[in-house]
């Protein structure tokens, strides 16, 4: 199918999102409140009197559906939502948990199936959009919190001081939520959700990994977006980016100059790794070699258009990442090349220079409390003590995913090339140790076990989770609409379809709309594909077309940098 005959788009709409603002098992206990008959909903508001484990229901009201504007920072527009019942409720598993949930369930178009989501940043708040894309598919849609009100995108210093609320953001709130809803959903229907999904980006990427790690049976799919799942040492990164561009007043780099390095990365790189010669973006970034040093003003100058010899020693950490300073280890892969965007929204260098601390770094106030300084980190003692107190609840490093392999589970992941936030590298190099995990003197062999469970898509020219210069509409960010609910275009329908149908996905058609806005209609398509495949340019035909490239293996000699061994798998 071509671009132009695809530019109806669904029944949503992307506004520009602004900068993000982004367990153990509990027995079901049995409702006070009577089951409906099987598939006919109960009265909503009836629900206020649900009992459930620790779990206080705040209010339960039936909302007539329609056109909804989203109030979260994606601001997704709706035309056509089905009426709902809305329940609001808050689990307390702890004296200091305050675990706030919302599961919206639909009483019209319902399709029998449950879909947790996930949340971004510090969480603090809900992804309505998240909810509200749920119940259009036709899902009972939770959302939660994640336990960390007061917390708020790259800010969460509200959390200082308050370990049990670390957990219930690390891992516990997502399991609760999860079983809270699957018992509202039995109770509300009358019948328990027939299948089971997690959708979640960034931190929700982080949430879903986690889900399938610690808890194989809440979910029978889970699509995994630029997971955070090594988040002790990813919050490294931004600290030593912050630090590399603000060693000496020289050493800042103007946003401008970052799209001038991007431009250069382009110049030099793009049209050689499978992607057309005329792309914005580049195809596999692993295989470009562009030095920042290229790019060095004359000796004694400075310009627009060039970096000053601190400016030149700042990019290249930005794509290094951090390390060990003593030993030299790699901590955590740095940004990929392409990745350089000078707009703050995509969440990268351009944002992390600008504040007044390095992005997310609340986790180190965590530790060492609200006087922490980012200038006297020391990435060698000072990390193994944040790892003490924060990996055993905050990391989702685990490749032990037999049993949720084993009970039929399927994971899909993604991410975008482009990532400015979480580096692109991480998603690969887990998915790596996932096939390596597998075992098994060859190497082919292994992946193509762990395919039977579990695939990695990346998306060329896409920024953390949205956006970017390349295709980024495929369903995988439920904020991000694919053209259509097809498991051509949409990674969870795919998923969906995987789940139920033993249908695995090999590719997907993603969408790049004019302006990021659907009602702009489509600029490009292209397939993304199961990893090691890339999409390769055929040679001929529009670069604008999905039809005119193919999915081949990448080249086996791209570098994987990957954390030592103690930093991650």
């Amino acid at each position: 199918m071509t671009a132009a005959a695809l530019q109806t788009p669904p029944q949503t709409t992307l506004a520009h999102r602004s900068v993000i603002g982004l367990a153990f098992l509990l027995a079901w206990s049995a409702s006070s409140v009577l089951p409906a008959a099987a598939g006919t909903p109960t009265s909503c508001e009836s629900l206020t009197s649900f009992g459930h484990p620790d779990t206080t229901i705040n209010s339960a009201q039936s909302q007539a559906g329609g056109t909804y504007v989203a109030p979260d920072a994606w601001h997704l527009a709706f035309t056509n939502l089905p009426p709902y019942c809305e329940v609001q409720a808050t689990i307390a598993p702890t004296p200091d948990s305050s675990i706030k949930v919302r599961v919206w369930m639909p009483t019209q178009r319902y399709n029998g199936r449950y879909l947790g989501t996930g949340n971004g940043g510090y969480a603090g708040g809900f992804f309505f959009s998240e909810l509200a894309d749920g119940i259009n598919r036709g899902f009972a849609t939770a959302n939660t919190d994640m336990g960390a009100t007061g917390a708020a995108g790259v800010n969460g210093d509200a959390l200082v001081g308050h370990p049990e609320k670390w957990k219930d953001f690390g891992w516990r709130s997502t399991h609760l939520m999860t079983v809270f809803a699957k018992a509202l959903i039995n109770t509300f229907y009358g019948d328990p959700a027939k299948r089971s999904y997690f959708a979640g980006c960034s931190t929700g990427g982080q949430q879903a990994l986690m889900s399938a790690q610690r808890f194989p049976n809440d979910y029978d799919g889970i699509l995994a977006g630029a997971p955070a799942f090594n988040r002790t040492r990813l919050h490294t990164v931004p600290v030593a980016q912050y630090r590399a561009t603000h060693a000496t007043p020289a050493s800042y780099i103007p946003a401008t100059k970052l799209d001038v390095v991007n431009q250069a990365v382009l110049a030099q790189c793009r049209g050689k790794d499978g992607g057309a010669p005329t792309d914005a973006f580049l195809t596999d970034p692993r295989l470009c070699k562009f030095d920042p040093a290229t790019l060095a003003c004359p000796a004694g100058t400075d310009g627009p258009n060039c970096l000053n010899p601190d400016q030149v020693a700042a990019m290249k950490v930005y794509y290094a990442g951090s390390s060990n300073l003593a030993t030299g280890a790699l901590i955590h892969p740095g940004n990929a090349r392409g990745s350089e965007t000078s707009n703050p929204a995509a969440l990268g260098l351009a944002l992390n220079e600008s504040l007044t601390e390095p992005s997310f770094d609340s986790l180190f106030k965590w530790v060492f409390g609200l006087t922490w300084q980012w200038q006297t980190f020391d990435f060698n003692r000072h990390l193994d003590t944040v790892d003490e107190v924060l990996a055993k609840d905050l990391n989702a490093n685990s490749t032990d995913l037999r049993t949720f392999a084993g009970r039929g589970g399927k994971l899909v992941m993604y991410a975008g090339w482009a990532d400015p936030l979480i580096p692109s590298q991480s998603s690969i190099n887990y998915y790596n140790a996932l096939v390596a995990s597998f075992g098994g003197t060859h190497a082919a062999s292994a992946l193509k076990k762990t395919q039977g469970f579990a695939r990695l898509f990346m998306a060329p020219g896409m920024w953390h989770c949205k956006e970017g210069p390349g295709p980024s509409s495929f369903g995988g960010v439920i904020a991000q609409p694919a053209p259509s609910y097809d498991a051509q275009y949409d990674l969870l329908t795919s998923l969906t379809q995987w789940v139920e149908q033993g249908v695995a996905p090999t590719s997907v058609i993603a969408t790049k709309y004019n302006g990021d806005t659907p009602q702009l209609g489509i600029a490009m398509q292209r397939p993304i594909c199961s990893y090691p495949m890339i999409p390769a340019y055929r040679g001929t035909g529009a670069p604008n077309l999905a039809s005119s490239f193919r999915c081949v293996a990448s080249d086996a000699s791209a570098p994987n940098p990957t954390p030592a061994p103690q930093y991650g798998p």
